[in-house]
């Protein structure tokens, strides 16, 4: 016999089974963090200074390069080492609950405004978690440059040399760019998708005719392109997930039901974790995107 709304696991097991179904709806920039488990609610990391390793430069005797570049013979390497600036963050935690379940709305109301409720719930907790990634991403201290023109206007907009700056941003900092993000808003990747078929159509046409029949646009110039309404417009942020931010979990997407006997059921979803960012010269910001 097919179990009811009614029965035990419908309002008990099978809804810790949704829970861990829906555990990744709502997630966009988690998937492209670091995700390392921390023991601990106070995290010390250390941000690296960016760049490439120099000696030490002597007035009248040395450049910037020291002598790494320039050793006389029988001489004592140079000593070289990498500089880092100790930081301490706090575990945050996500916390939401579904209103009560009644008994009586568990007999008779269709499972699948439950699995709704559970799923959203869940999207909630991880929307925050979201756009908590993005506030440490889009921090001050990384590398910042206003976009040529907003994309929106055609004569002026060039999103290509955007993309090129970014890169070259990061290139200098010494940062791999053959596995990059850019991170914007709907209304971004609209423009830039506009902008790349119906003003330089012409000019790259194998390009956009392609676009056009598969109505994807995956990435340009090797950045993979990510659109979500969580990022707010006028800023496209492009980063290296392999050195940008890092998601130090404490407590992994977690569910229980709270059963309050003769009521009803509550469901609650909670996740603990905070983003840090080692390395902010990973990341680079393209502002003033659109009018």
């Amino acid at each position: 016999m097919a179990d009811t709304s009614s029965m035990a696991e419908i309002r008990g097991i099978d809804i810790v089974k949704l829970v861990e179904g829906f555990k990744d709806v709502g997630i966009v920039l988690k998937n492209y963090c670091r995700v390392m488990p921390c023991s601990a609610r106070e995290i010390r990391w250390y941000v690296k200074t960016a760049g490439y390793l120099t000696g030490p430069t002597t007035t009248a005797i040395t450049t910037a390069g020291g002598f790494i570049a320039n050793t006389s013979e029988k001489s004592m390497p140079v000593t070289i080492e990498p500089g880092y600036t100790r930081t301490t963050s706090y575990v945050k935690k996500y916390f939401a609950s579904s209103p009560v379940l009644s008994i009586e709305d568990l007999k008779d109301t269709d499972p699948d405004v439950w699995g709704d409720m559970i799923r959203d719930t869940v999207a909630a907790v991880n929307y925050q978690i979201d756009s908590r990634i993005l506030t440490v991403l889009d921090a001050a201290g990384c590398g910042t440059a206003a976009a040529t023109d907003e994309w929106d206007v055609d004569a002026t907009a060039d999103p290509i040399e955007d993309f090129l700056a970014a890169k070259e941003s990061l290139k200098t900092y010494g940062y791999p760019t053959d596995n990059l993000v850019a991170y914007m808003n709907p209304a971004e990747e609209k423009w830039l998708m506009r902008w790349l078929i119906n003003v330089k159509g012409s000019s790259i046409p194998q390009f956009s005719s392609d676009k056009v029949g598969s109505g994807k646009m995956l990435e340009i110039l090797g950045i993979k392109i990510i659109s979500n309404a969580n990022r707010p417009t006028d800023t496209v942020t492009v980063f290296n997930p392999d050195y940008a931010v890092i998601w130090k979990e404490f407590t992994p997407t977690t569910s229980a039901i709270v059963d309050d006997a003769g009521i009803g059921k509550t469901v609650r979803v909670w996740a603990e974790g905070e983003a840090i960012r080692p390395n902010p010269y990973a990341v680079f910001k393209i502002t003033n995107t659109v009018t």
